[in-house]
């Protein structure tokens, strides 16, 4: 079963729900009358009453509330609070990584931090947070203080875009700077709490105080690489939760040593606004949504045998021009098309809503990837007309 909210639901989650005829429940007003078939929300929680181990996909966290007021007498509630809460999650891992610094403080705090009990740089973010919102690096005390006013600032405008179960800028988390290269993957937890990886994304910045989304991209080669690694860490992870039927998205660091160290878990979905998971198809034609709910575990080495060598990447438009939307007469994606050797799909977004012009998936020979390398280090204002 799959709930559906804003903001974004891609038409790939749609047909998907068509062809293999999964219950699906719109919780956003976000589906038009006769899009696709929707049930009641009673059908789901007569599902769960009489089959607890049922699985629930959502493609938006703003379902959140949804489930734990209604499904409050399954697990889900408590799988999501444990991975939601950047604090719980650090709690839950405390024994595997004993050394990793973090401290819990709430938003009236911070002019009252003291510095020097601090690891510098350090990132601070919100507990329970979504995309890059609140996200900072933190290298100096000059800094903190435009940090600390930039928080403010973004959380102004984010109270009215997400609910509280997605952004809550009541309490903040301020964690050790993590090295190494950053990626992206999803996986899920069977009726056994085994865990199935479906794809795998290497996040890219433009710049060591970079903290955006712009790029992420998969390959064949990146999944050779990590797939080993990433699979034993979810494993790991599935033990120490006790955790069953659920969806995950999880961020990770590797150092040049090759550890990995955990930097969140995203419950109930994969990649948000449909894209980890969408990207995983385009690249190597297996469908996430899939797997999850009919319990699939992919044949990894016949996927990669059928895979090409070229590269995979998502590109998501936020807004970096230092214009805001209501000075913004029309951004030009034709021109933004031309600049890519290869556009598979363009996902426009009303920026006037949302910080995001839109999400571009493009594929990519190796030759070419400085494409890619270029839309990643850009502010878009070349494709900007102001009013």
């Amino acid at each position: 079963m799959i709930l559906l909210d804003k903001p974004y639901v891609s038409q790939f989650l749609k047909d998907t729900i068509t062809k293999y005829n999964f219950s699906a429940l719109d919780t956003g007003n976000i589906i038009e009358d006769g899009e696709i078939a929707l049930i009641k929300p009673e059908a789901i929680i007569q599902q769960f009453e009489h089959e607890p181990n049922s699985r629930l996909y959502t493609n938006s966290e703003n379902s959140i509330n949804w489930v734990s007021t209604h499904l409050a007498f399954t697990k889900l509630p408590e799988y999501i609070k444990l991975f939601k809460n950047k604090i719980e999650f650090r709690k839950l891992i405390k024994s595997i990584y004993p050394n990793f610094f973090f401290k819990e403080v709430s938003l009236q705090d911070l002019d009252h931090i003291n510095l020097e009990d601090l690891p510098m740089p350090f990132i601070i973010k919100p507990t329970v947070g979504f995309l890059s919102l609140g996200v900072h690096k933190v290298v100096n005390k000059e800094e903190w203080l435009k940090v600390k006013q930039d928080i403010h600032k973004e959380f102004s405008n984010a109270k009215s875009l997400f609910p509280i179960e997605v952004i809550n800028a009541s309490s903040f988390i301020i964690e050790e700077v993590i090295a190494g290269n950053e990626f992206a993957f999803d996986a899920y937890f069977d009726e056994k709490g085994e865990a199935v990886v479906l794809g795998i994304t290497q996040h890219l910045f433009a710049s060591e105080k970079d903290v955006s989304d712009r790029v992420y991209f998969t390959s064949k080669e990146l999944i050779q690489t990590y797939l080993p690694q990433f699979t034993l860490f979810v494993k790991s992870l599935g033990k120490q939760a006790d955790i069953k039927n659920f969806p995950v998205h999880i961020e990770v660091r590797v150092d040049h040593k090759g550890k990995l160290i955990p930097i969140e878990v995203n419950p109930m979905r994969f990649g948000g606004w449909c894209t980890t998971a969408d990207l995983t198809h385009l690249a190597m034609s297996l469908n996430p949504y899939h797997c999850f709910l009919k319990n699939i575990k992919p044949d990894w080495e016949q996927i990669l045998n059928d895979m090409d060598d070229e590269i995979y990447s998502l590109i998501i438009l936020d807004n970096s021009t230092g214009i805001s939307s209501g000075n913004i007469a029309q951004f030009d994606y034709e021109k933004l098309l031309k600049q890519f050797s290869n556009p598979l799909e363009l996902r426009k977004i009303d920026y006037k809503t949302y910080p995001i012009f839109g999400m571009l998936y493009t594929k990519s020979e190796k030759s070419k990837f400085r494409e890619i390398e270029e839309i990643l280090v850009s502010n878009l204002r070349e494709f900007v007309t102001e009013k």
